[in-house]
C-alpha cells in the first residue's frame, strides 16, 4: 500500500527510490540544503523542502528515509530533530538509514557480512557507524540500516570521466572495492518496505567485488576509448579522501538482502550495469 515518505537528503539515491514510489500512489517530501535543486525535485514530482530552514512536517508520515551524511558533528538529522522523531516513534511505519560499508574498515580483502563487527578505520565510516548507533537508540523506532557500497548509475560513473580524459587506473595489488547500482538500491529499499523487520541491517552491493581498474577498463571498452594508464597506488597522487578508500579492502556479501528480502539483483556486477549505461546513453 501507497504511504507517505519524509525524505532528508532527497540526492540521487533518494531521488530513485522516489522514481519508483510516486507512480504507485506515494507522497514524497524531500529536503535539499540548494535553493537550486528545489525546481528539479519538484519537477519529479516530489514536495521540496529546504532544510535547514523550514520546519519538516511531520504530520501524516508514515515512512522515513536518512540519507544525510553525518560530520564531526554528529547526524544533523538527529542534532535537529531527535525529540520530535522520538516522540513519533509508534507513528512510522518504517524507518531506513542509508550508511556505508566504510562500517566494516579494513579486512585485507576477506569477506564480511553483516555478523562481523564494525571496526571502521576512515573518518567517514567512524562517524556513519556513530550515527547508525544513534539512531537504533530511538525506543520504538522501526530501524533499518543499509550499507551501502560504492553507488553508481544513470549520470554517476566513470563514462563522463573518460571522455573528459586524463582517468587513471590506479593498481594496489589485491586491492578489491563493492559496488551497486542506484536502480538496485531503490529496489532493495522497497522490498524492506514491503517486509518490515525493525533493527534489521541489510548489506547493500553487488555480486561481485573487483579491482578498480577492470571497471575502468570495461568503461573504455564500452566507450572505443583508449585503455587509460596504469599509475601505481605507491606513485600516484590522490587526495587524502580518495587515498582513505584505498586503505580499506574487503569483500562484502550481500546474501541478506536475497534470502530476508527476496530480492534479484538487476544489475549482478559491473558489467551488466556499465553494458545498460552504455545502452542508455550513460
Amino acid at each position: 500500500m501507497a504511504g507517505t515518505l519524509l525524505s532528508f537528503g532527497h540526492g540521487y539515491t533518494a531521488q530513485a527510490l522516489a522514481r519508483d514510489l510516486l507512480p504507485q500512489g506515494w507522497a514524497v517530501t524531500g529536503t535539499t540544503r540548494s535553493q537550486g535543486a528545489l525546481g528539479a525535485i519538484a519537477g519529479q514530482g516530489t514536495t521540496p523542502l529546504l532544510w535547514p530552514g523550514a520546519e519538516p512536517d511531520f504530520a501524516g508520515v508514515t515512512h522515513l528515509l536518512i540519507s544525510v551524511a553525518p560530520n564531526t558533528d554528529g547526524d544533523p538529522v538527529l542534532n535537529a530533530l531527535a525529540k520530535e522523531i522520538a516522540a513519533r516513534a509508534g507513528q512510522f511505519e518504517w524507518v531506513g538509514y542509508l550508511s556505508t560499508t566504510a562500517v566494516y574498515g579494513d579486512h585485507g580483502g576477506n569477506w564480511v557480512d553483516e555478523a562481523t563487527p564494525p571496526a571502521p578505520t576512515a573518518e567517514r565510516g567512524r562517524w556513519r557507524l556513530a550515527a547508525e548507533r544513534h539512531w537504533a537508540a530511538i525506543p520504538g523506532l522501526p530501524l533499518h540500516i543499509f550499507r551501502l557500497a560504492g553507488i553508481y548509475g544513470p549520470g554517476r560513473g566513470p563514462f563522463s570521466k573518460l571522455r573528459r580524459g586524463g582517468l587513471r587506473r590506479i593498481v594496489k595489488p589485491g586491492q578489491v572495492f563493492s559496488r551497486i547500482h542506484v536502480d538496485d538500491i531503490s529496489k532493495v529499499l522497497q522490498a524492506s518496505i514491503a517486509r518490515p523487520d525493525p533493527g534489521a541491517v541489510y548489506n547493500v552491493c553487488d555480486d561481485e567485488p573487483v579491482p578498480p581498474q577492470d571497471v575502468i577498463a570495461y568503461a573504455a571498452e564500452l566507450q572505443g576509448l583508449p585503455l587509460p594508464p596504469a599509475v601505481s597506488f605507491d606513485e600516484a597522487e590522490l587526495t587524502p579522501m580518495a587515498r582513505s578508500f584505498y586503505s580499506e579492502n574487503k569483500r562484502v556479501r550481500n546474501d541478506r538482502i536475497k534470502d530476508e528480502l527476496g530480492v534479484k539483483l538487476t544489475y549482478p556486477d559491473y558489467r551488466v550495469g556499465l553494458q545498460a549505461l552504455a545502452d542508455g546513453g550513460f
